[in-house]
């Protein structure tokens, strides 16, 4: 039976049209009716305390899988690896590697990093900051998020460009334009994975103190992570740990292009640089939504979800509930619930400490460096649905002296 019939009430959002916004009056309309509604992929979940509740509820796991498939792609090496990564493994498998892989991102390991990640926000700051005006993806997001990937694999920052370009083409299969563009995104994947592959031999026989080092050596009472999971866990790393990063770097500006009055407040008290990226998230994630997948039938929330349904938790639709965020401005300074851009439950980010921590430090630098930004003519976005961002964002800003 189709949704449409089991669900007849429910507003349908046609998420799967690039040109539908998730922060549009019809999202906000299905919200204030009711905590559900439904859309090419299956229910869109639209309230904080029910997004909350089903990413750790019983009766539902990782729902990402089915994605490459809800797009028509069943087959090609990018769902091949996708199925297979840690993003989607349940139960005792997905334990085992995450209890493998977390000495790799614990806040010790990122606590080092905190200076090359300044090193890096400066750097690419000297080369815009005079002139008072830059394209804040081609100048700052975008090789900024490259770099820190190369620190975190022990990488020349030399290859930045190739892991940017690469990356950012894989990151294509996460918007809703993925079937138009498998062919660009399968050679991308190929690409990548190739060049994971010879640097995995290199940490293998001579590991370093990276974090990707770590993981080639990381041990639990015997127990080690083979190749092809290395491998697995690699390419994840490349893909989402650039792609992710760059987007949302670019969300935040924006945001505070139209809250000057934010951008202010963190220059004037830097501690507020993990606050800020907090709030970037709930208001603008990158991430717009995170999947589950029913495995039985269930009652919940008045309606019965049958097993196989998949569910979307739109992350910014949750992040700016009014029945829990009230009026949700956007306000660094505010005591939040939490939002759930890094999701939550078993399959919470597993790199959620390195990303929280490389934003808040770009924001905090550029804060010190240049007034509030403005958005100039000529920015061009991604569909503001499946993972989004800016291509292009122009600013201007007054350097500070």
């Amino acid at each position: 039976m189709s949704l449409e019939a089991q669900f007849p009430d429910a507003t349908f959002l046609d998420v799967a049209n690039p040109a539908f916004s998730l922060r549009s009056e019809p999202v906000r309309e299905a919200r204030a009716k009711s905590w559900y509604a439904r859309t090419p992929y299956g229910l869109a979940v639209l309230r904080h305390q029910e997004m909350g509740q089903l990413l750790t509820h019983k009766s539902l796991i990782q729902g990402s899988h089915a994605w490459p498939a809800l797009n028509g792609v069943t087959e090609g090496v990018f769902a091949d690896w996708w199925n297979k990564s840690i993003l989607v493994t349940e139960g005792d498998d997905h334990w085992r590697l995450r209890k493998l892989v977390n000495p790799a991102f614990s806040p010790k390991v990122v606590k080092a990093l905190m200076p090359e990640f300044e090193r890096i926000a400066n750097d690419l700051a000297d080369g815009f900051i005079d002139k008072g005006g830059c394209d804040f993806m081609a100048e700052f997001a975008d090789p900024y998020a490259a770099r820190v990937l190369c620190l975190l694999l022990g990488l020349p920052e030399s290859e930045a460009p190739f892991i940017l370009r690469t990356s950012a083409t894989m990151g294509l299969a996460l918007g809703v334009n993925f079937p138009n563009l498998v062919s660009e995104i399968e050679a991308a994947t190929v690409e990548l994975g190739d060049y994971i592959s010879e640097v995995l031999k290199a940490r293998e026989t001579d590991p370093g103190e990276d974090i990707l080092s770590i993981m080639v050596q990381a041990r639990e009472e015997g127990d080690r992570l083979s190749h092809e999971e290395l491998w697995n866990l690699a390419l994840m790393l490349a893909f989402a740990g650039v792609d992710t990063t760059r987007n949302q770097l670019g969300l935040g500006m924006s945001m505070f292009a139209t809250h000057p009055g934010q951008w202010e407040a963190l220059a004037a008290d830097p501690s507020l640089d993990m606050a800020a990226a907090t709030e970037v998230m709930r208001m603008r994630p990158t991430i717009t939504w995170v999947s589950r997948e029913a495995i039985e039938d269930f009652e919940y929330g008045g309606i019965t979800i049958p097993k196989g349904t998949v569910l979307h938790l739109y992350s910014e639709s949750a992040g700016t509930d009014p029945q829990v965020m009230g009026e949700a401005a956007f306000d660094i300074t505010a005591k939040r619930a939490r939002n759930f851009g890094f999701g939550g439950g078993v399959h919470h980010c597993l790199g959620n400490l390195v990303a929280r921590n490389d934003m808040a430090v770009a924001y905090r630098v550029l804060s010190a460096r240049m007034g509030a930004p403005v958005v100039g003519e000529g920015a061009t976005w991604l569909a503001d649905s499946g993972n989004t961002g800016p291509i292009s964002l122009p600013i201007t800003f007054s350097a500070r002296s």
